[in-house]
């Protein structure tokens, strides 16, 4: 095995590297030639530079473990999943070239990725492309919204579907669904936040009339970020939301206020936060958890109950919104799909849910948040409960 500088390290095999596992002609001028990268921001093909190539039934842990078809089948990278899901092993057919991905503790079980290598690296080129999309739109006349979004979409599908004669993988049909929500909103330069969020947006996702506007009666004292009150009241937030409910029949208290009037004083009030004045109850998520905002600084919190422990949810109002338009718009996948990626193929929609969150919110990925409320709900959700 070998490395090449091509103003990034790609992996190469030798032709006797390749002779005992590796017939399929283009796949051999592949891997023999250009190489493949170390790393793509969707997958990685690092495992070749630690074990070369090797079996899935070496890799698994044994022949009996894999069935006889499987058992020839080379392992020579991994999806890049967010942290905490168990990677997902990519499995290369050496006769035909085709790609497959499983799950080294169930590789009884592989999944359809792509018809052979340069697709793959085509099909993740293109994805990785909406990344730099975004950052090329982030002008004061980028565009940005549902329209970007549907047609990011149907781009994508239109190339996967050209790739795999129509028969797409449920991995792309999520990255062309999911990953180009990104999308919908721009940097927030007009509203001082991560996002400007239009108020449309939330209207055509979730239904006029059942987005919450605030008015400035309803702000405690102690909500004092104005970017904060102005989203509130502009633009808002779902009445009723997956795992969310809004608190919209009285003025938004302070954390004391609601557990001393709402709950009619069965929390002990010297258990939460020192500073909990200055936070202001913005709904109820499932599991006894109050989501929260710091009035002072507009992060968005959730207060576990049980634990009586705060925990960073998202960086803002507008990042919260989008999270919330997020989990909302994956409920319409299955009109989309059926029900093939949000039951047999949930793990790697929620993957793609994660990363498009993270995108544009990295409060899941900084060193202070041990714990994130939307993380552990999508990576554990039993498959399309959402």
């Amino acid at each position: 095995m070998s490395t090449t500088d091509t103003g990034s390290t790609a992996i190469t095999l030798t032709e006797a590297e390749l002779d005992r596992y590796v017939t399929h002609a283009p796949t051999r001028g592949l891997l023999a030639g250009p190489g493949l990268p170390a790393e793509t921001d969707l997958l990685t093909f690092s495992p070749l530079r630690t074990h070369g190539l090797r079996t899935l039934a070496d890799a698994a842990g044994g022949p009996f473990r894999v069935a006889e078809e499987l058992r020839s089948r080379l392992v020579i990278g991994e999806l890049l999943n967010p942290a905490g899901m168990t990677p997902e092993s990519i499995l290369l057919d050496g006769v035909t070239g085709e790609i497959t991905t499983a799950y080294l503790f169930e590789p009884s079980d592989p999944r359809p990725f792509a018809p052979s290598l340069d697709t793959l690296l085509r099909f993740a080129a293109v994805t990785e492309e909406l990344a730099g999309l975004r950052v090329r739109l982030a002008t004061p006349a980028g565009q940005f919204g549902p329209r970007t979004v549907a047609e990011a979409s149907r781009r994508l599908l239109a190339l996967f579907e050209e790739g795999t004669d129509g028969r797409v993988p449920p991995y792309w049909k999520a990255a062309a669904l999911i990953r180009p929500l990104a999308l919908v909103a721009g940097p927030g330069a007009a509203s001082g936040l991560t996002l400007d969020v239009p108020a449309r947006v939330l209207d055509q996702e979730f239904g006029h009339g059942r987005v919450a506007r605030f008015e400035e009666v309803d702000f405690p004292g102690t909500l004092t970020h104005e970017p904060t009150r102005r989203f509130l009241r502009e633009t808002g937030l779902p009445e009723e939301a997956v795992l969310f409910l809004a608190d919209t029949d009285v003025p938004l208290p302070t954390l004391r206020e609601y557990f001393a009037d709402e709950r009619g004083g069965d929390y002990p009030l010297d258990e939460l936060p020192a500073h909990c004045d200055h936070l202001i109850r913005l709904g109820h998520l499932v599991d006894q958890n109050s989501l929260v905002i710091d009035g002072r600084t507009g992060a968005v919190l959730t207060f576990s109950e049980p634990e009586a422990t705060l925990h960073p949810l998202n960086t803002d109002v507008s990042t919260l919104a989008f999270t919330l338009f997020l989990l909302h718009h994956e409920r319409t996948i299955d009109e989309h799909l059926g029900r093939e990626l949000t039951t047999r193929a949930y793990d790697q929609l929620a993957a793609a849910m994660l990363h498009t969150l993270t995108t544009l919110d990295p409060t899941a990925t900084l060193p202070e948040t041990a714990w994130h409320y939307w993380t552990e709900i999508l990576r554990n959700a039993p498959h399309g409960s959402l």
